[in-house]
């Protein structure tokens, strides 16, 4: 039985949520790390990065969250699908773009990062505090994809009320949980 079953308080619990139930403290500190960063940029700009990244991590639990917080926040579904599946092609300011490829440099290989990569956003206009707070997102990410797969966890049956061009570009990774 996978550890997430074992320890599920109930049906409304996320499971990301359940998953850390037994570490409490662990949960408490992402929240603290992820509100900091979160706080320190404009949403839209939050949620592109955290796509690249989750997408680079093959991580559907990601994609799915952060997908439904842009359509939530009047990113039309047509336009995530454009985004998700190739932000290079969807219909995103240069600056957006630049964003999304640094947050995927770090999500795939950090070390890889040059300083033109940084550059290429200053000179779109992000200040060095911006560009740290992409980076931050895309590294925060690596870790709560990378924990969530690593337990196993599928994401919340609820995302399966999403259209079927939604979930076939959004679930890159681990299914959508059936109950």
């Amino acid at each position: 039985m996978p550890l997430i079953e074992l320890i599920r308080e109930s049906d409304e619990t996320p499971n990301s949520a359940a998953a850390f139930a037994t570490r409490p403290a662990i949960v408490a500190a992402w929240q603290q790390l992820s509100a900091a960063i979160r706080e320190s940029m404009d949403l839209r700009r939050y949620e592109l990065a955290t796509i690249a990244a989750a997408r680079r991590l093959r991580s559907s639990y990601c994609m799915l969250a952060h997908g439904s917080v842009l359509l939530q926040n009047g990113v039309e579904p047509d336009v995530l699908r454009e985004i998700a599946s190739d932000f290079h092609a969807a219909d995103l300011s240069p600056q957006e773009v630049a964003v999304m490829d640094l947050a995927e440099k770090v999500a795939a290989d950090a070390t890889s990062v040059t300083e033109e990569d940084v550059q290429r956003l200053r000179d779109l206009g992000l200040d060095d505090g911006e560009v740290v707070s992409v980076v931050s997102a895309a590294a925060a990410r690596c870790f709560f994809s990378k924990a969530l797969d690593g337990l196993g966890v599928q994401a919340d049956a609820s995302y399966a009320e999403l259209g079927p061009a939604l979930r076939e570009v959004l679930v890159v990774g681990r299914p959508i949980a059936t109950d």
